[in-house]
């Protein structure tokens, strides 16, 4: 290659090097490196004297050439000549050093130039660089600089030297007055230490080994002299962070004596940087660096500093540090390690000036002690050794600190400490309680939330790394299992440590199944020496506890019962074998359960029974003695947790169960009474329920005791001066009363029944009534007080259950019955209505159920009242979510106990129901308990009528459950019930519907028992309503509709002919239901029921049909308006040319009502084939449309529908909306097919007529109507894979509009062939007259529809093919433009539909393809473009003696189109070049064209237009064979596969090789054209053809170059590398790094 022609592009790249597009000036420089490593010594040359002849060129763009020619020179230093070395150290120097001012990008990349030629020609540089190191003259800050980097980049070529460097530099530094100057000498002092330091440190390997740190020693003291005495001292931070950083470096290298003379300056010195800069690594970093200095050379004079060191130090370790910046951390592990250093010199002061700081009320100097505690305990351990009795008292102060972040660091030091035996010291205890006690936190954040400090150490955060800490030191430091086990029992009985339970319980079980695996006899624990412990009795109540609410206190449960079944040898040996069996059964409850989903009742009831069980298997008296004692001395605690206490009390009744001591039953009862806190009604709970358990082993001694009770001094009023406290007392005092009144009621119910009978009146009722009533001047008043009425009416009900189980065994008559229910409905009366704030509803009814069973009977009355003011009290309250106001009385209830007083109440109401109907289980007895309801269940509020139908539903199923038909008796209520019930089933709650289908379902069950059929017998048409009810959880009308009508057939069978009429007058009245849902059930069923009867009403059709036009007007339900409409029906088959002359004249658009007629009218297949054929045969008479002038002022008209087919199509679109129309749709679907897509063809593009009333055009779009019909249409004939497929490619819409119809009618084409074929002859058929059609539109839309046809081979199946081609053929000839486009279209379409029969029409096609890609009358070349694409698809099966003479015709007919600017047209023209191509092998008039247009296919790969690219692929991999190449052609058939993508680079590269070897003469050629699509259109072929030019050149051996026009090629480059697009720019550039 000619130099000049280097030189031109390495000018060039030269030129463009300063690009403003980086991945341009990226290019260049890559470029320029590739030159470099070819020809350095001329690239390099070539730098030279660009740089000399551009003095004045930006900085910028010299930095861009000084990078590149560093480059070079680092990648190939051996290769450059050596007066080029010379030149180029001369030219770096001479740009380094031209600017006297810092100029620092430009002169850092010379320095960087001298510095890559210092790693191997060292003293060469060293010469140029000492030429400007002059003595007595202050030197350029890059030489500086220079010699710095250089003394790092090359240790061993520079260190001999830095003693001279030294000499000359020290006499300098007085001269540097600047700061900046200071700094670099600064710098390079400190870097030239590090050097000297690393080059003694290996001097194994140094050339030099005789170095020694004496030899700089005096030269290094003199540097630090000045930087020290008077550099360090400097207004600039950053001057004076360099200097510390210097001086720290040169300390290592100063003579022991002379260090130890400065320490005493040195030390202050650097201190004080602290209070003048922020960055404190860098001093922290040199302070460390002088301290390890003097620890080494052990100065003596360095404890003379310690003082001020440590104050300093310790403010460092103080100070936050932010884990996001680095900075901070090094600074914070500098200064520890400064400690480290002090601590193995000093370890006496540093303890204690450390411990000293610990006793600082500041928050940060406590967490820097803490810091560095626990960093000399863990890193100087032998040191630490003789203070741990000293670190370990002193570390208590900080434990009493309040601050989070503190207590954090405390925790991180006790870790540290329990890991080297400081917790098996005296008061190491201690600190185990301080990770206990904060074990035991509670959360500071609701879940979600966050701390708005994001330094802030949350409690949960503290208490998580305690939870961890107390894990660690169980399971990993096995010296503390004796210090931890027994003594963590401590922590699980006091209260303030209960959220600590989880945790104590998972370390106390390692340690106990530790000491059980290695049977160390130290599990057994002695409760008589561990004097702190609590007793084995406590630790089991503790633990049964905390079982009982398992997902409390961090889920405690598990963990609990777990360590009761480790501690079982510790709790009573006898424990042992039952729990073994026992606890792991409830464990595996626990595993399988959740908070949400635990039964907590019968888990309740299973952890009793295991206490029972315990007590009964220990058979140890005085131990379940003590248990009692220590169980009620323990209530105390649990005085803030009321549930706990709760269950406690039961576990204490049945502990006192189990105690055969009388005294000590008498003394426990005493207790609990007396301690008792009255005033919680929980409490108040607890101890009746121990009290009753205890009474059933111990009836007669309680009691006694609850007499002896309540004369004793809780009674009494204690007087008061003034009697201020007089209501308080009062209160208390009814309190304690409260709670005896309840005792009385648990004692009736846990007491035996033979023992209890007789005490009822004697004892229990005289007792409660004494405590209920208190009498003022001989008066009986009642009390006002709720907690007492609650006490009383639970109690009774309580002495009502206990009587039902007298009964059982003996006879009763409770004499008090009626007087017990009347006073339960005053305290119901006294309630409230419009809000449920307590549970007297509940209590009441649930008490009166208890009460009415029980003899005697109530009469017909009081029933009644009962139940009015029970169900009128609890029906009529607010909704559950209703949320009352505030009283001045009463709190309001949360959400969750309002929710389970609601639910109670009701079920309490039900089982009243329930109760009462058992006294009279007939339907006389039900209509009793119904008429209370009834009312209710067509309410206007949800709330009520879901409570009446629930209520309804309850005492039916009782009712059938209770069913004795003893005789043959009628169930006359049936239809009545039915009547009011089955309009419920389409309520708007499904809660409403699934009660009322339930009450129906149990109804006619009820009428089976009644007809005589047996309990198991099982109607299939009742059965059917089973499934009935699934569906009407669904809320879509249509469902509910079809569900109500089944209803109605299953209530009509099973209904007796007299009470029709009953139900028919009830549905009637539920047709003005409060709920339009109710309203449309009872239309659904009354219309099935008119359908069924209809011959019998003929007489009322007028009438009918009046009401129904009425309704239809007023009914806004969707589902009403339907049911009533089915009726039309009736009228249509006797009048259908009326009916249909009165919906066709209706108005468009229709209404509402007109469309739901039309649809009925598709519910009979007659009727509705009937008015389909009526609508085809006008749609093919009547004309489509007419055409309009739009304006007397504009010429050209517009196209405006015809009224009656518009409305016809309506009409047609309605009634097939109908399902039932399907069967009508499939007969006549060719016809229907036909008729709705050329109606469809002939309605795009047409406005709607306009309104007579308004004169503007109705709001109908036209082209819709039709598709939106055809759509139906297909959906009736069941085609849904078309409509899938015509769906998924939007192809409706596609029909719908001008310019996208041809494409959506050729995609129902398609969909119609692959998923209706057979179907096709037929539709042809009814299709072929309109190709003849005077409308174009229609020609159009059969035309495509015949076009896409011919591209499926099921056409030729069908015996179609010929029909269609020559229908395709007359329209080639068509006056319309787009359908000659589409019939050229169908004719290339028969290559992909039916390829065997292409040589069949191979003449025609020919001539077709031929004529289409010269038409003229062709704007948009779409009927060129489908000619091409049709002949390319023609080609692959014609064959070649068909088409042989035309090839290389059709060749030149398609050569001007690969350059055209239409993609498709590209894209189409490739493709058909692709496929000629098996028609011209082995004829050389074709080999040639080919390689004319190759140049184009290769550049026309990075084509924008994806298409394109993949067309270019298929072409060469198909053209290759003919090419005259094989390895060519293995190439393109192995790389060029549309699906894969292509590293055009490397195909390029590879390919210009293989075209060098087997085409050389086309060289000239192709390198010709290539320079041709240097200004093609497309900037991607422009740096296609850049790319190919330079891989071209890159792989062109020498001899080659000849053919070549190296000129035009170099013009060009340079030419491209000024393109406006960067990426033509980059590829240029590329090429350019090839001529070398």
């Amino acid at each position: 290659m000619d130099d000049t022609d280097v030189e031109q592009v390495t000018l060039a790249l030269l030129d463009a090097a300063n690009d403003k597009d980086s991945v341009v000036q990226e290019q260049v420089r890559k470029s320029m490196l590739t030159l470099g490593k070819q020809q350095p010594d001329r690239v390099l040359a070539m730098c030279q004297d660009y740089l000399l002849k551009h003095p004045k060129l930006v900085v910028s763009h010299r930095v861009v050439i000084l990078q590149t020619i560093e480059l070079i020179v680092s990648s190939r230093i051996e290769d450059i000549s050596y007066p080029k070395i010379k030149s180029i150290i001369s030219l770096a120097s001479d740009e380094m050093t031209r600017s006297k001012e810092v100029v620092p990008d430009w002169q850092q990349a010379a320095s960087n130039i001298l510095v890559a030629v210092g790693n191997k020609h060292i003293n060469d540089i060293m010469e140029e660089i000492l030429s400007k190191f002059q003595p007595g003259v202050l030197p350029h800050f890059f030489v500086i600089q220079t010699l710095a980097n250089l003394s790092d980049s090359n240790v061993y070529g520079m260190v001999p030297f830095l003693n001279a460097i030294l000499g000359t530099m020290l006499p300098m530094l007085s001269l540097a007055k600047q700061d900046k100057m200071r700094w670099i000498f600064s710098s390079a002092l400190c870097h030239f230490s590090d050097s000297i330091l690393e080059y003694l440190a290996n001097l194994d390997k140094a050339p030099d080994p005789t170095v020694r740190k004496d030899t700089f020693s005096s030269e290094i003291y003199a540097a630090f002299d000045i930087l020290f005495n008077n550099w360090l001292q400097s207004r600039d931070s950053k001057l004076r962070l360099t200097v510390a950083e210097a001086v720290g470096s040169m300390c290592h290298l100063m003579a022991s004596d002379k260090l130890e003379e400065q320490i005493p300056k040195l030390i202050p010195a650097i201190l004080s940087l602290y209070k003048k800069n922020n960055e404190h690594y860098v001093i922290s970093k040199s302070l460390c660096q002088v301290l390890d200095a003097s620890v080494n050379m052990g100065s003596r004079v360095l404890e003379t500093q310690l003082d001020s060191l440590l104050l300093a130090l310790h403010q460092q370790v103080s100070a936050p540090t932010d884990y996001s910046n680095p900075p901070t951390v090094k600074n914070h592990n500098e200064v520890l390690r400064c400690f480290s250093l002090l601590a193995n010199s000093f370890p006496d002061r540093l303890v204690m000036f450390v411990l000293q700081k610990l006793e600082n009320s500041n928050e940060r100097s406590r967490m820097g002690s803490l810091a560095v505690l626990r960093h000399l305990i863990n890193s100087t351990t032998s040191t630490m050794e003789s203070k741990r009795l000293l670190i370990l008292s002193s570390i208590r102060q900080p434990m009493a600190d309040h601050n989070n972040k503190v207590k954090k660091h405390v925790v991180q030091v006790i870790s540290a400490m329990a890991h080297h035996g400081y917790l098996e010291l005296e008061g190491g205890e201690l600190l185990v309680r301080f990770i206990v006690q904060h074990c035991a936190l509670h959360d500071t954040y609701q879940r979600g939330q966050k701390p708005t400090d994001p330094e802030e150490v949350t409690d949960e955060a503290l208490r998580t790394m305690c939870d961890n800490s107390l894990h660690l030191l169980t399971t990993t430091v096995g010296r503390l299992t004796d210090v931890l086990w027994p003594k963590l029992l401590y922590y699980l009985t006091p209260p303030q440590f209960s959220n600590a339970t989880t945790p104590l319980c998972k370390s106390l079980i390692v340690l106990g199944n530790k000491k059980k695996n290695n049977q160390d006899a130290s599990l057994k624990i002695d409760f008589t020496q561990q004097v702190n412990l609590p007793s084995p009795q406590t630790l089991m109540i503790r633990l049964l506890v905390n079982a009982a609410f398992p997902f409390n206190c961090r889920d405690h449960g598990a963990p609990s019962l777990s360590l009761l079944h480790v501690l079982s040898l510790n709790i009573h040996p006898n424990a042992e074998t039952l729990w073994e069996k026992e606890i792991p059964k409830l464990l595996s409850i626990l595993d399988e359960s959740t908070a949400d989903c635990l039964n907590k009742k019968q888990w309740d009831e299973k952890l009793l029974k295991l206490l029972s069980k315990t007590l009964a298997t220990l058979d140890d008296d005085k131990w379940v003695c003590q248990l009692a004692a220590e169980s009620t001395r323990y209530l105390s605690t649990y005085n803030s947790a009321l549930e706990e206490k709760r269950f406690l009390y039961r576990c204490i009744g049945f502990t006192l169960q189990q105690c055969h001591n009388k005294e000590v039953v008498k003394k426990q009862l005493q207790q609990v009474l007396l301690t008792a806190r009255h005033v919680d009604a929980l409490e108040r709970e607890g101890v009746a329920m121990a009290v009753g358990l205890c009474a059933n082993s111990h009836l007669e001694g309680t009691l006694a005791k609850l007499d002896e009770f309540s004369k004793s001094d809780a009674f009494k009023k204690s007087p008061s001066i003034f009697n201020l406290l007089k209501e308080r007392n009062d209160v208390e005092i009814e309190k304690v009363k409260s709670t005896l009144i309840l005792c009385y009621g648990q004692v009736a119910l846990n007491a035996p029944p033979e023992q209890i009978v007789t005490r009822i009146d004697r004892d229990i009722l005289r007792c409660i009534s004494k405590h209920f009533n208190t009498k003022v001047l001989g008066i009986k008043v009642e009390t006002k007080d709720l907690t007492m009425k609650l006490s009383l009416i639970q109690s009774v009900g309580l002495i009502a259950r206990a009587i039902s189980e007298c009964v059982k065994k003996q006879g009763y008559i409770f004499s008090h019955k009626q007087e017990l229910i009347t006073v339960m409905l005053d305290f119901i009366k006294a309630e409230p209505a419009d809000s449920l704030r307590t549970p007297v509803r509940h209590l009441v009814m649930t008490t009166c159920a208890n009460l009415i069973p029980l003899e005697p009977t109530l009469s017909e009355n009081e029933s009644f009242d009962l139940l009015k003011v029970c169900v009128n009290s609890t029906f009529s309250l607010p909704a559950e979510t209703h949320t009352p106001e505030k009283t001045k009385e009463e709190e309001i209830l949360d959400p969750k106990q309002r929710k389970t007083l609601y639910k109670d109440t009701m079920a309490a109401l039900e089982e009243l129901l329930q109760s009462v109907l058992a006294k009279d289980p007939t339907p006389d007895g039900l209509q009793s308990v119904f008429k209370h309801v009834e009312s209710w269940l067509s309410s206007g509020l949800y709330h009520e009528r879901e409570r009446a139908v629930r209520a309804t539903a309850h005492i039916l199923a009782y009712y059938l459950d209770n069913l004795t038909v003893k005789n043959m008796v009628s169930f006359h209520n049936l239809g009545a019930l039915l009547g009011r019930l089955s309009p419920r089933c389409s309520d708007p709650h499904p809660s409403v519907r699934t009660a009322a289908i339930n009450c129906i379902y149990t109804l006619l069950n009820i009428q089976l028992r009644y007809e005589g059929f047996s309990l198991d017998y099982k109607d299939e048409a009742v059965e059917g309503l089973l499934p009935l009810r699934d569906r009407l959880d669904n809320p879509d009308h249509t469902v509910l509709y079809k569900t109500c009508s089944d209803l109605t057939k299953v209530m009509s069978k099973r209904l007796p002919q007299q009470q029709l009429t009953t139900l028919v007058f009830m549905l009637f009245e539920g047709l003005i239901d409060t709920q339009t849902n109710c309203c449309r059930a009872s239309s659904v069923i009354l219309n099935t029921l008119l359908k069924n009867r209809g011959g019998a009403l003929q007489d009322l059709v007028p009438e009918i049909m009046e009401v129904l036009h009425m309704r239809l007007q007023n009914i806004t339900d969707e589902q009403v308006r339907v049911a009533v409409g089915q009726t039309v029906l009736i009228l249509a088959s006797q009048h259908l040319q009326t009916v249909m002359n009165t919906l066709i004249n209706q108005p468009l658009p229709y209404d509402n009502w007109t469309c739901e007629m039309w649809m009925a009218l598709g519910a009979d297949p007659i009727i509705a084939s009937q008015i389909m054929e009526m609508v085809m045969e006008k749609l093919l008479i009547m004309a489509p449309y007419v055409d309009r002038k739009e304006s007397m002022m504009r010429a050209g008209t517009t196209k405006v529908a015809t009224n009656q087919p518009l409305a016809m199509t309506c009409g047609l679109k309605e009634l097939l909306l109908n399902g039932q129309s399907q069967a009508s749709a499939v007969n006549l679907f060719p016809q229907l097919f036909s008729c709705l897509t050329i109606r469809l063809g002939a309605s795009v593009g047409v406005s709607a007529p306009k309104d007579d009333n308004t004169k503007h055009p109705i709001s109908v779009h036209v082209a819709g109507v039709a598709a939106d019909a055809l759509r139906i249409m297909l959906a009736r004939a069941q085609l849904d894979d078309v409509i899938k497929k015509l769906d998924e490619d939007n192809a409706w819409t596609a029909m719908k509009e001008q310019n996208t119809h041809a494409t959506g009618v050729t995609l129902l084409a398609r969909a119609i062939a692959k998923h209706a074929g057979p179907k096709l002859p037929s539709i042809v058929e009814c299709l072929c007259p309109s190709l003849n059609n005077i409308y174009e539109c229609q020609r159009i839309t059969v035309t495509a529809f015949f076009s896409e046809l011919l591209n499926h081979h099921v056409v030729t199946e069908l015996l179609l093919i010929d029909v269609l081609m020559n229908n395709m053929m007359e329209r080639i000839s068509d006056p319309c433009c787009t359908v000659r486009m589409l019939a050229v279209r169908g004719l290339g379409n028969i290559a992909i539909g039916s390829p065997e029969k292409v040589n069949k029409y191979a003449k025609e096609l020919l001539a077709a393809m031929s004529s289409g890609m010269e038409e003229k009358d062709d704007p948009g070349k779409l009927i060129t473009l489908e000619a091409m694409s049709g002949l390319s698809k023609v080609l692959l099966h014609l064959d070649k003696k068909n088409v042989h003479l035309l090839v290389v015709y059709i060749f030149m007919k398609i050569k001007p189109f690969l350059e055209n600017e239409n993609d498709e047209i590209r894209c189409a023209s490739i493709h058909l070049l692709g496929n000629l191509s098996k028609f011209g092998s082995g004829e050389p008039l074709f080999k040639d064209q080919i390689h004319n247009v190759l140049v184009s296919l290769l550049l026309h790969l990075v084509d924008p237009n994806p298409h394109v690219v993949k067309a270019c692929k298929y072409a060469m991999r198909v053209c290759a064979p003919v090419m005259g190449s094989e390895q060519i052609t293995t190439m393109f058939q192995n790389h060029l596969h549309e699906d894969k993508s292509l590293h055009y680079g490397e195909f390029i590269n590879d390919l210009t090789k293989y075209l060098i070897q087997d085409f050389p003469g086309m060289l000239n050629f192709y390198h010709i054209s290539v320079i041709q699509f240097f200004k093609s259109n497309w900037s991607e072929v422009r740096g296609g053809a850049a790319m190919f030019i330079g891989f071209l050149l890159g792989n062109l051996p020498e001899e080659h170059l000849s053919h070549l026009n190296m000129g035009t090629i170099t013009n060009g480059l340079v030419m491209l590398l000024q393109d406006p697009d960067p990426l033509v720019r980059v590829k240029a550039a590329e090429a350019m790094g090839h001529f070398h």
